[in-house]
C-alpha cells in the first residue's frame, strides 16, 4: 500500500509538471503571435504615409522655390538671406529714428550679402565656411548692434503703428482739403460767366431801343402767361447760361414751341442780364414765350411770412455759414454753403403764391439739359398728390434715414425711415392740390422746426422730403436722368431720358465738369453770339 501511494504521488508530480511546459508554450506561441501582429502593423503605416509626405513635402519645395542647399540644416546660403531679411527691417527702423549712418552700413553690408549669394548662385555650388563665414559675421555684429540700440521686434512693431497712424492722418488731412477744394472750385464763378453779365447788363441799360422790344413783347404774350392750356415752366436762378441752355434745349425739342412758356425768376443783380439775354435771342427760341421776374418785387416775400428769411437775421445762422467758427471746423464745408439759404433754392416752395393763377407747373433746374419734348408731363394724372417727381431709392442712400436725423424725435415720430427719396430738378406740381392742402404751410412748420440745425443739415431736398411726405406721384425714371455731375451714367439711360440732370458739383459750365458729358450740354450754347465771344466762352 505504502508503494502505491508513492508511486501515484510520482505520477501526480508527473503529470503537473507535463501540463506545466504545456501552458508555457501556449503562453509563448501567443506572445509570438502578438509580436508577428504588432510588427506588421508598424511595417503597414510607413508604407503608406512616407510617399504622402514625401509627396506633399515635394510640392512645398517646388512651390516655394526651395534648393536643396536651403532645406539643409547646415546650409550656410539660408542663414545669410535670414540675416538679409532682419537687416532691411532694422533699416527702416534705423531710419526712422533718423540713425542715417547705422542704416547706411546695415545696406552696405546687404549688399555684401546679396553679392555673395549671387556669386555662389552663378557659380552653381553652395557656400562654404570658408566663402561666408566673414560675411555671416559681419552682419552679425551689425544685428547684435541693432539689438542693443533697442531695434526689437516690440519695437518695430510699434514704430510701424505710429507711421501707419501717421499716415491715415495725413491721409484725412488730404481728404479733406480735397472736398474743401473741390466745394470752392464748384462755387466760383467763372470769369467768362461774370464777363458775360457786366457785358448784357452794360447793353440793357445802354440800349434803349432792346428795352422797347422786351417791353412790345411783353404785352404781346400777356395772356399766355396766365392761360392753363399752355405748358408752365419755372426756373429760378442767377445763371444766365445754364438758365440759357434749360430754356434753349426745351424750345428745339418741343413738338409744340408756341404753347411753351417759361416764367424765370432770378435777383437783382441779374434781373438786366436775363431781361437783355431773353430781348436779345427772343426770335431764336421758335415762339417759346419767356418771362423774367425779381424776387425783391415779391411784396409777400418778407421775414415775417418766410422761415429762411427769419434765420438770415439770426446771429448765430449768420455765424454758422458766413464765418466758419462757431463749431471749431467739425461741420463739413458743403453743410455751410450759403447758397443753401438763398431765396432762389427756397423759391420752389411758394411756387402758387409766385404764380397765382396757374393750375399745374413743371419746376426745373438750372444745371439740367431737356433732351425730348416734355409736353406730355401735362397730362399725368397725379392722383390727388401735389408733386410727381422720380424716385432716387433704388439704392439704400437714396431713402429717408440717409437725409434726415432719425435720433431725433420728431423725425422718428412721424416719417418712415426706408420711405422712398426722390428728386428736385424735373418736378410736375398740381398747384389746385397745393393750396388746398396748405402745403407751404407744411413746409414753414418744418423749417422753422429746424432752426438749430438738428433734423437736417444740408439743402433743400430735405424739408422737400418732409414737406411732401404722402403727397408725391412716382414718375418713369426715364423723365429725369441725374448723376451727370457726379457719377457714371449709362450710356442708353441718357439716351432714354427726357431730362438730363447735372446734379452734383461737376457742372458743365466749369472747368471741372466731367467731359464725357459736357457735349450733351454744349450743344445748346449759342457760342457764335458777340457776347460770348468776347467773354471768351468756347
Amino acid at each position: 500500500m505504502n508503494r502505491r501511494r508513492g508511486l501515484d504521488f510520482r505520477r501526480a508530480g508527473g503529470r503537473r509538471k507535463i501540463s506545466n511546459v504545456v501552458w508555457w508554450v501556449l503562453s509563448a506561441i501567443v506572445i509570438t503571435l502578438f509580436i508577428l501582429i504588432l510588427s506588421k502593423a508598424t511595417q503597414i503605416e510607413p508604407r503608406a504615409s512616407i510617399p504622402e509626405r514625401r509627396y506633399r513635402h515635394e510640392k512645398l519645395v517646388e512651390g516655394m522655390n526651395m534648393t536643396e542647399e536651403m532645406l539643409s540644416p547646415t546650409s550656410f546660403a539660408r542663414q545669410v538671406n535670414d540675416q538679409i531679411a532682419l537687416a532691411k527691417a532694422f533699416v527702416v527702423i534705423a531710419k526712422e529714428s533718423k540713425n542715417l549712418q547705422f542704416a547706411w552700413d546695415l545696406s552696405a553690408q546687404i549688399r555684401n550679402s546679396q553679392l555673395l549669394l549671387s556669386t555662389a548662385a552663378a557659380s552653381r555650388r553652395p557656400l562654404t565656411v570658408l566663402d561666408s563665414e566673414p560675411t555671416i559675421r559681419d552682419m552679425a555684429v551689425l544685428l547684435f548692434q541693432a539689438q542693443q540700440l533697442h531695434y526689437d521686434s516690440a519695437t518695430m512693431i510699434m514704430r510701424l503703428k505710429a507711421t501707419i497712424q501717421s499716415f491715415e492722418a495725413q491721409m484725412s488731412s488730404v481728404t479733406e482739403k480735397s472736398a474743401k477744394y473741390a466745394q470752392i472750385a464748384a462755387e466760383e464763378v467763372p470769369k467768362s460767366l461774370y464777363c458775360l453779365g457786366v457785358r448784357l447788363t452794360t447793353e440793357w441799360f445802354q440800349n434803349s431801343e432792346l428795352q422797347g422790344k422786351l417791353v412790345e413783347r411783353s404785352h404781346a404774350v400777356a395772356s399766355k402767361l396766365t392761360d392753363n392750356s399752355l405748358y408752365h415752366f419755372c426756373v429760378f436762378s442767377d445763371n444766365i447760361v445754364a438758365t440759357s441752355v434749360v430754356v434753349n434745349s426745351t424750345a428745339l425739342n418741343s413738338k409744340a414751341p408756341e404753347k411753351v412758356v417759361f416764367h424765370l425768376v432770378t435777383n437783382e443783380i441779374n434781373y438786366a442780364v436775363m431781361k437783355s439775354w431773353f430781348a436779345m435771342n427772343m426770335d431764336n427760341l421758335r415762339g417759346v414765350t419767356v418771362e423774367v421776374q425779381k424776387f425783391e418785387d415779391f411784396k409777400w416775400l418778407n421775414a415775417s411770412y418766410v422761415p429762411v428769411l427769419k434765420q438770415l437775421q439770426d446771429s448765430d445762422t449768420q455765424s454758422y455759414y458766413f464765418s466758419g467758427h462757431n463749431d471749431d471746423g467739425r461741420t463739413p464745408i458743403k453743410f455751410r454753403n450759403p447758397k443753401y439759404l438763398s431765396m432762389l433754392n427756397h423759391l420752389r416752395f411758394y411756387i402758387p403764391e409766385v404764380f397765382p393763377a396757374l393750375k399745374k407747373m413743371v419746376f426745373l433746374d438750372d444745371d439740367v439739359v431737356v433732351h425730348k419734348d416734355l409736353s406730355a408731363l401735362f397730362s399725368i394724372d397725379l392722383n390727388r398728390n401735389v408733386n410727381g417727381a422720380v424716385e432716387t431709392c433704388m439704392e439704400t442712400f437714396h431713402r429717408y434715414h440717409k437725409y434726415l436725423n432719425y435720433s431725433h424725435p420728431l423725425i422718428r415720430s412721424h416719417f418712415d425711415p426706408d420711405a422712398c427719396g426722390w428728386a428736385f430738378g424735373m418736378n410736375v406740381f398740381d398747384l389746385v392740390e397745393w393750396r388746398k392742402r396748405n402745403v407751404t404751410g407744411i413746409y414753414h412748420y418744418w423749417q422753422e422746426k429746424n432752426v438749430d440745425r438738428t433734423l437736417w443739415k444740408l439743402g433743400t431736398l430735405p424739408p422737400g422730403l418732409l414737406t411732401f411726405y404722402g403727397l408725391t406721384e412716382a414718375l418713369e425714371p426715364s423723365w429725369h436722368v441725374l448723376g451727370l455731375g457726379y457719377a457714371n451714367v449709362d450710356a442708353r439711360v441718357i439716351d432714354k431720358g427726357a431730362v438730363l440732370h447735372f446734379n452734383g458739383n461737376l457742372k458743365p459750365w466749369l472747368k471741372i465738369g466731367m467731359e464725357k458729358y459736357k457735349p450733351l450740354w454744349e450743344k445748346y450754347v449759342d457760342y457764335s453770339h458777340p457776347f460770348m465771344q468776347q467773354c471768351n466762352f468756347h
